[in-house]
């Protein structure tokens, strides 16, 4: 009996279909998350700009925000194991396109667990915040002023997605381990993020760090339906 070549998955395809779309789904949830989520907390610490010469004054204004900051800690958490998922997932995406013992998986997997470690460090920082602002009697107002600079940067600063970016541009367009479109949105994200980091704005990643994983995500996803289908 004969089969016609057209019936026969390729190895590729199948292995994508095998795989799932769960991890990619995940970069889109983290993306999103960090987005919105941070944008959203990080009312915890708006104040009038006049205070900031006055710790005293500046962190009385915070009292009550509490809540944000607890949810600011249930978001970098969120987002960052969403992006550590993400990052296994594409490093063995990109592995399967790319030659044996190539860096580019590799690099694009560092490259959103350095986000996700800096997620976790700005979560933390959102935890003696909390407490502090609960308990402002007891608290050093230039303590809790130095962790609301924290809070407000550590976690903004998505500079590792742009590697990521870097990397899937680069396998996009030498080898086109993505679609073209896809490589070339990478490579202006990578960009823009190595633009963020060459002036003291560095924490502006956060926008399109949190735009790529989310559009990443999306892609990866339903490319893994087309194919499962």
């Amino acid at each position: 009996m004969s089969v016609s070549v057209d019936t026969v998955p390729t190895p590729a395809a199948t292995t994508a279909a095998s795989h799932g779309r769960g991890w990619a789904l995940t970069g889109a949830v983290g993306g999103l998350t960090g987005l919105v989520g941070l944008f959203v907390t990080v009312a915890a610490t708006d104040a009038d700009t006049a205070l900031f010469a006055d710790n005293a004054r500046y962190v009385g204004s915070l009292a009550g925000n509490e809540a944000y900051v607890w949810a600011y800690q249930i978001v970098t958490s969120l987002a960052a194991g969403c992006l550590a998922v993400f990052a296994a997932g594409l490093r063995r995406r990109l592995a399967a396109r790319e030659p044996a013992g190539g860096l580019l998986p590799d690099v694009a997997a560092v490259g959103l667990l350095l986000t996700a470690a800096l997620l976790l460090v700005g979560g933390g920082v959102a935890t003696e915040l909390y407490f502090g602002l609960l308990h402002l009697d007891e608290t050093d107002p230039d303590t809790l002023a130095g962790l609301a600079a924290g809070y407000n940067t550590f976690p903004w600063v998505w500079a590792g997605v742009g590697l990521t970016a870097a990397a899937v541009a680069v396998a996009g367009l030498r080898r086109r381990a993505v679609s073209r479109w896809f490589a070339v949105f990478s490579l202006l994200v990578a960009l823009l993020v190595a633009a963020t980091q060459l002036v003291p704005l560095q924490y502006l990643a956060l926008v399109p760090g949190g735009l790529w994983a989310t559009v990443a995500g999306l892609t990866f996803a339903l490319e893994r339906r087309r194919i499962g289908n």
